[in-house]
């Protein structure tokens, strides 16, 4: 019987590594620390209701609510330890930020302090993990402002707030019928599988690709009535079909898991949105810019896709806040590019144009 060499994820960063003959080391460390970090949680995710971590992690509802006002499980709160158990004690930290976590994690006093950030999501997709819907990992590297690596003070959120053309390294582990890792380090975008037996994350798919056109995408379509012009008038013309100013038909898919998500685009191309809406004018938009928005921006751009706001390139906004929300649309390069194009003539579409996302009932007389 053949074998086939692959890389390991070990290799594969030594072999990038390669590319800056005067790099220490602590980079590819610390990449490597959030890859045991994800085993981790991909092992308790795999056991389930086996594991008695399902549900939420006391049993006064009220208690268990994060920052961001969401409903937190069990596992947020254990894949949000494993993340920082497992990454603050290489000594290649200055600090952390998480979705689960009100502040800025300090390494602690005892530990060594290093020149790099990281910021996550320990649980994308976690609402959906009762029914064992595929969930992941969101991850960003950036750097640390020059004065914290020269005086080893705490990190506070001004230093976090970077755009995502600063970005390190982007990446997302995806917790499936498979576990998958999804990296990219500036240099394009590479899918690593685990491999059981092993325990290694091994190199399947390269060079990962957005194909520039696509007949699929995807939204939640409960949000119609809150959507503005642009994208109804974008969502319409996919559902015309072929009978429509599209000229094609377009599918619809809907995980809300947003790893799965643009999982599903980097195989086969398509065009997420959740964009900017009516529906709570406090909030821009539902998705973290900081660990959300900009990891996955950076891995579409990476694969020759774009990301955007609908008005702007994701990663060129400034963050104002450390939980910042943002909307945001990525995929296919030419899709996101009407949908911006639209957003620039918002004049050109009657709300009307389509009864099924229009406030006058299907049944007309």
């Amino acid at each position: 019987m053949t074998t086939r060499r692959r890389f390991t994820l070990t290799q594969y960063l030594i072999e990038q590594r390669r590319r800056f003959p005067g790099a220490s080391g602590d980079f590819n460390a610390l990449l490597l620390d959030v890859a045991l970090a994800c085993k981790a949680i991909a092992r308790t995710v795999a056991f389930g209701e086996l594991g008695s971590v399902l549900g939420n992690p006391t049993q006064d509802v009220a208690t268990s609510v994060n920052v961001q006002g969401e409903q937190q499980k069990k596992l947020d709160v254990i894949s949000n330890e494993y993340f920082t158990q497992m990454t603050e004690w290489g000594g290649h930290q200055a600090g952390m930020a998480s979705e689960e976590m009100d502040h800025p994690y300090q390494i602690p006093a005892n530990m060594q302090r290093g020149k790099y950030m990281l910021v996550f999501d320990p649980l994308d997709g976690s609402s959906n993990i009762d029914v064992n819907v595929t969930v992941g990992s969101i991850f960003s590297v950036l750097r640390a402002p020059q004065d914290v690596i020269d005086s080893g003070r705490d990190v506070v959120e001004a230093d976090f707030l970077q755009p995502g053309t600063q970005q390190l390294a982007a990446g997302y582990a995806l917790y499936g019928p498979t576990t998958m890792l999804v990296l990219t380090v500036g240099n394009g975008v590479a899918c690593f599988t685990l491999d059981p037996n092993l325990g290694q994350f091994m190199l399947t798919h390269p060079n990962m690709q957005i194909p520039e056109d696509t007949h699929e995408f995807a939204i939640n379509a409960s949000n119609a009535r809150f959507w503005e012009a642009p994208v109804k008038r974008y969502v319409d013309e996919c559902l015309a079909g072929k009978t429509g100013p599209r000229g094609k038909d377009f599918n619809m898919r809907w995980i809300a898991s947003m790893v799965a998500e643009a999982h599903r685009i980097l195989m086969r191309g398509g065009v997420f949105m959740y964009p900017r809406d009516t529906k709570d004018a406090s909030k821009p938009g539902r998705l973290r810019l900081l660990y959300e928005a900009n990891p996955v921006g950076m891995l579409i751009e990476q694969a020759g896709g774009r990301a955007s706001t609908g008005r702007e390139a994701m990663l060129t906004v400034r963050p104002t806040a450390l939980h910042q929300r943002i909307g945001l649309v990525f995929g296919s390069k030419n899709e996101v590019e009407r949908i911006e194009r639209y957003h620039r003539e918002p004049g050109a579409y009657k709300d009307d144009a389509n009864p099924l996302f229009a406030e006058r009932s299907l049944f007309r007389d």
